[in-house]
C-alpha cells in the first residue's frame, strides 16, 4: 500500500510533495549540497546521517567502523565505497 503524497511548505516557503514523514525540503537540500569535499559525493540522506552525528571531516569519519557508519539512519550500503575512496585519497581508512 502506497502512502499518498501531501503538499508541504518548508520554513523558506518552498512547496513540495512527500509521502513519508521526512520533513526535509528537496529544494533546501539541493541548496545545501556542498560543491566539494567528501560530503559532496553523497546523497542527501547519507550526508544528513553523518552531519547529524557530528561527522563532517574525514578524520572524524576514520574513527568509526564501516558497521557503525551503516547503522546511522539514512546511511545506505552504496555510500560506503564512496566514503572508503575519500578516506583512501587522504591516506585514511575506517577503524577496524
Amino acid at each position: 500500500m502506497t502512502t499518498p503524497k501531501t503538499l508541504r511548505t518548508c520554513d523558506k516557503g518552498h512547496q513540495f510533495y512527500k509521502s513519508s514523514d521526512c520533513p526535509s525540503c528537496p529544494t533546501c537540500e539541493k541548496e545545501r549540497k556542498p560543491n566539494s569535499g567528501f560530503l559532496s559525493r553523497l546523497g542527501a540522506p547519507a550526508k544528513r546521517a553523518l552531519e547529524n552525528n557530528g561527522i563532517t571531516t574525514l578524520e572524524q569519519l576514520s574513527k568509526f567502523t564501516e558497521k557503525e557508519i551503516l547503522q546511522l539512519h539514512g546511511m545506505g550500503p552504496s555510500s560506503l565505497p564512496k566514503l572508503s575512496v575519500a578516506l583512501e585519497e587522504e591516506g585514511l581508512s575506517f577503524r577496524n
